[in-house]
């Protein structure tokens, strides 16, 4: 599949401004980045929780635990 090239792009833009006018273009484009942002912002929140997850998981029960320094009285 191709991508869209010189006239084919012209005819998309022409689309798009009959579909939404060219009053609303604006505000369409503003909420399209908003909505990107925030999917970023998500993304990348999920990808550190999974990180840092995958972090203690690795790390060995015994590793984590400090060994007694205190005689056990009898």
């Amino acid at each position: 599949m191709e991508l869209p090239r010189g006239a084919e792009i012209w005819i998309l833009i022409l689309v798009v401004v009959v579909l939404f006018g060219a009053k609303r273009l604006p505000d369409a484009a503003r909420g399209l980045g908003r909505s990107i942002r925030i999917l970023k912002t998500e993304t990348k929140g999920v990808v550190g929780e999974d990180d840092s997850k995958t972090v203690a998981s690795e790390a060995s029960p015994a590793a984590t635990e400090q060994p007694s320094t205190e005689k056990s009285e009898n």
